[in-house]
C-alpha cells in the first residue's frame, strides 16, 4: 500500500472517532434526538472493510453506520447535519443516525430493522447479477442479527444463485447487552454460513490491513462468479448498545483489554514501522479535528427542514 493511501484510512479512523465523540457531546447537550448508536472501537472494520472495494461496489449496514459512511466517502459536515436534523444532511434532515445513506456514493444505508440490511443486501447483489455486472456488495451487520430470519433466508438464497454479495458479520461480542454464547449455542459465528455451503472466514477486527486483506480475498472470490463469501470481524465496540446503555454488564478489566489493542494506535504503530512520520500523524490528527470542528458548525448553522418536507420522499410514481 501505498504511503498516501495509508495515511488516508488512519484520517478516516481518526475522523471517525472524533466525530462519535463529538456526538455524544451534542446528543448528551439534546442538540441531537432519537436514537444513536456509535462506532467507537470497531473503526478499522468498517474503513479496513470499504477500502477494499472498487467504485462498482456497494455497500449497506445497520443503524451502527457512522462510520461506514465516512468510510464510503460521506462528508462529516453531511453527516453532522443529518445528526442534528437539518435540510443539509443527507437525507434532508429526516433520516437521522440510523438512516445515513447516499445512492451516489453506493452507499445505501442506514437500517434500524435488525437484519433488514441482508435481505436487501442479496437484493443489491441480484440486481448486479441480472445485469451482468462485476460488481459486489458489502453488507455489514452484528452477530445479533444471526439469529433472525432476513439472516438465513438472504444467505440461503445467496448460496442457491450465487450472488456477488460478502456478508461481513462485526462480531463485537454482544447483542445490545446480552453476551453474544447467551443467545446462540455456536459462539464462532462463521461456522452459520457453513449451512449454506458458504466460504467463510474469521478477522481480528481491530487489524485495519487484517480487514482488508480478508476483505480483498472475499470479493476475488465473489468477483469472479463463485458466489457469495461470509466474514466475521471479531471487534469491540467501547460504549454501550445506545446513548442509554451504561454498560453495567462489562467489567473495566474487559473494557481495558480491548482498548490496548485499540484500532487507531495499532494503525499508528503500522505506519511509524512504514517510516512515517510522527509529525505527519499528528498533522492528520490536527487536520481531523478541524473537520469535525466545522462540520459541528456547519450543522448548527444550517437550516431546519421547512414544513413542506413533510409531504417530500413520501413515494414515487413510475
Amino acid at each position: 500500500m501505498e504511503k498516501a493511501e495509508m495515511l488516508e484510512l488512519y484520517k478516516q479512523m481518526v475522523v471517525i472517532r472524533l466525530l462519535e465523540e463529538k456526538c455524544e457531546e451534542l446528543y448528551q447537550k439534546s442538540k441531537i434526538g432519537g436514537f444513536m448508536h456509535l462506532y467507537i472501537g470497531q473503526e478499522a472494520t468498517g474503513v479496513g472493510a470499504v477500502s477494499a472495494r472498487g467504485p462498482q461496489d456497494s455497500v449497506i449496514t445497520a443503524y451502527r453506520d457512522h462510520g461506514i459512511a465516512i468510510a464510503c466517502g460521506m462528508e462529516a459536515k453531511v453527516i453532522m447535519a443529518e445528526m442534528l436534523g437539518k435540510v443539509t444532511g443527507c437525507c434532508k434532515g429526516k433520516g437521522g443516525s440510523m438512516h445515513l445513506a447516499d445512492a451516489k456514493l453506493k452507499f445505501y444505508g442506514g437500517h434500524a430493522i435488525v437484519g433488514a440490511q441482508i435481505a436487501l443486501s442479496a437484493g443489491l447483489a441480484l440486481a448486479d447479477s441480472y445485469r451482468k455486472s462485476d460488481a459486489v456488495t458489502l453488507c455489514f451487520f452484528g452477530e445479533g442479527a444471526t439469529n433472525i430470519g432476513y439472516f438465513h433466508e438472504a444467505l440461503n438464497l445467496a448460496g442457491v444463485w450465487k450472488l456477488p454479495v460478502i456478508f461481513i458479520c462485526e462480531n463485537n461480542k454482544y447483542g445490545m447487552w446480552t453476551p453474544v454464547e447467551r443467545v446462540t449455542p455456536v459462539t464462532e459465528i462463521r461456522q452459520k454460513a457453513t449451512a449454506y455451503n458458504m466460504p467463510n472466514d474469521c478477522v481480528d477486527g481491530m487489524d485495519l490491513l487484517a480487514v482488508r486483506a480478508a476483505t480483498e480475498k472475499a470479493i476475488a472470490h465473489a468477483r469472479s462468479g463463485q458466489g457469495p463469501y461470509f466474514l466475521e470481524v471479531v471487534t469491540y465496540r467501547y460504549r454501550g448498545h445506545s446513548m442509554g446503555d451504561q454498560r453495567p454488564y462489562r467489567t473495566q478489566d474487559e473494557i481495558k483489554k480491548w482498548q490496548a489493542n485499540d484500532p487507531i494506535g495499532k494503525f499508528q504503530k503500522v505506519l511509524l514501522a512504514a517510516k512515517v512520520k510522527q509529525s505527519e500523524i499528528e498533522a492528520i490528527d490536527k487536520e481531523s479535528a478541524k473537520i469535525v470542528d466545522e462540520a459541528v458548525q456547519f450543522a448548527e448553522e444550517s437550516p431546519a427542514p421547512g414544513l413542506e418536507e413533510l409531504w417530500t420522499d413520501i413515494y414515487v410514481e413510475n
